[in-house]
């Protein structure tokens, strides 16, 4: 059992909640955007030793930091709270690491290896100590279904200027910061980009932890061993739902996202391109090729137009529930993914059309897969009478880590397999160049697809959410 104050939510505080997230995505997005290029392209690993390193490293965060740190967080007592001191005191570290992670030795192999390994490691780690408590702190700044949906929608707007930011104009600002596109001026340019991405991330964190409050608290008296969190999680069917979905999810995710470039690099028409990019030249004037301003406005616009998605999120959440409106939004976004397999290189507005509308529809599930474990929290606390909500939310961050490490080793290895050669002078094979084409369409649309089927079984709708929330408000006015 929770009590909770009673208090509603200023604006500031949802946008010095949001600021989290940012600076969060800030890193989490260049993972999963950067991370398979950058060691194949830029680092000069091999594509087998890059796929080992994403997937088991990974592997290891999910299942391990994660889990601890839920464990760790629910039991945290300060006078701060539970979760926010977590953010406050990550800031720094993971602002560091993320620097080094993105930092090219002067090593030998064997050395460059190790340093992947180690660097890679401890960001996952920091990563999880940090957005771990964040993303639990959201069911506990509120009770209220209306208030956390809100929380939910400002939150994900910061997370799409992360997103827009890495995904349209990360790459063109690395080649200028580095002075040009070769690898070794690209080793220069991410890590003078990720120096200034960390001072942000930095200071977005410390106005997280100083403008957010922490409302529904356990009662003093509540006590559970870890061994009874675990078992009320294992009897707890939509947080194992979520926990597969979730995992589903950023497997497509980190699969489309890594491959986008390949995509641009190697299967997109030049001159077709060229031509269609045209009218954005003169408004964007500052891209150093075709490549990088193409990839630029491909991920923009479904980025921007995935805002709206987001911003009427909320409104159809509150009228329909957020399973179904999750499960129709990423059923039909899944449809514009397949249709990638089959455009044409010369076909651009096709591409970019397929692009917005996937960006539209898969915009307006965003927020909800969030919120949606929070509403597993207070499922947990109304079967159970006790909160642990950073455990709960770990399902989270072990999906998310998981996808990711699952995504990522899968565009180096799917490479590998249809003999992609990085930095090659002399083109890329017609085998390789259909497999970059199979990396943002049918392999990526598998996953959402199951994830689909998955939700049929998730039994928290509209009229049950109703029923948690009133339940719970009448335990806690108690």
């Amino acid at each position: 059992m929770a009590i909770e104050k009673l208090e509603k939510l200023t604006v500031i505080e949802k946008i010095g909640y949001s600021l989290g997230d940012l600076a969060a995505n800030l890193v989490f997005q260049t993972l999963v955007m950067w991370i398979s290029y950058y060691y194949l392209n830029i680092f000069g690993l091999k594509s087998e030793h890059a796929s080992l390193l994403t997937l088991i490293v990974g592997l290891i965060a999910a299942f391990v930091f994660n889990p601890i740190m839920g464990a760790i967080a629910d039991r945290t007592k300060s006078r701060w709270g539970k979760f926010r001191p977590w953010i406050l005191w990550t800031a720094v570290p993971l602002g560091v690491v993320s620097l080094l992670a993105f930092n090219t030795p002067d090593f030998a192999y064997s050395g460059k290896v190790i340093y992947a390994v180690v660097t890679y490691a401890l960001l996952l780690l920091l990563y999880a100590a940090n957005n771990l408590p964040y993303s639990a702190l959201s069911g506990v700044i509120t009770g209220d279904m209306k208030e956390r949906n809100s929380i939910g929608a400002y939150r994900f707007v910061a997370v799409m200027f992360a997103q827009f930011f890495v995904q349209v104009f990360m790459y063109n600002f690395i080649i200028k910061a580095g002075g040009g596109s070769t690898p070794e001026s690209m080793k220069i340019g991410i890590s003078k980009v990720m120096t200034v991405l960390a001072i942000i991330g930095t200071v977005m964190l410390i106005i997280c932890f100083l403008t957010t409050k922490e409302r529904v608290i356990p009662k003093p008296e509540q006590k559970s061993s870890l061994k009874e969190d675990l078992t009320d999680l294992s009897k707890n069917k939509p947080w194992v739902i979520m926990l597969v979905t979730t995992t589903l999810i950023f497997i497509t995710l980190a699969m489309k996202g890594g491959s986008y470039v390949y995509y641009f690099e190697n299967y997109v028409d030049k001159a077709s391109l060229t031509a269609f990019l045209e009218p954005f030249k003169t408004f964007l004037p500052t891209f150093e090729n075709d490549t990088s301003l193409g990839l630029g406005v491909f991920n923009g616009g479904g980025i921007l137009v995935g805002l709206i998605g987001i911003m009427l999120s909320q409104q159809f959440a509150n009228k329909y529930g957020k399973r179904n409106v999750f499960m129709t939004s990423l059923f039909i976004s899944t449809l514009f993914i397949i249709a990638f397999y089959f455009f044409p290189p010369k076909s651009i507005g096709i591409i970019f059309g397929a692009q917005i509308l996937h960006g539209f529809f898969y915009g307006i599930s965003t927020p909800i897969l969030w919120t949606m474990i929070a509403d597993v929290a207070d499922f947990s606390e109304w079967k159970t009478n006790r909160r642990a909500t950073a455990i709960i939310f770990s399902a989270m961050m072990v999906g998310l880590k998981a996808g990711l490490s699952i995504g990522s080793s899968l565009v180096s290895f799917i490479l590998g397999k249809y003999d992609y050669v990085a930095n090659s002078t002399v083109g890329q094979s017609t085998i390789a160049i259909n497999g970059t084409k199979m990396l943002i369409s049918i392999f990526p649309a598998v996953p959402f697809l199951i994830a689909v089927g998955l939700l049929f079984f998730y039994e928290i709708d509209k009229k049950k959410e109703v029923e948690i929330e009133n339940d719970l408000k009448a335990r806690r006015a108690e």
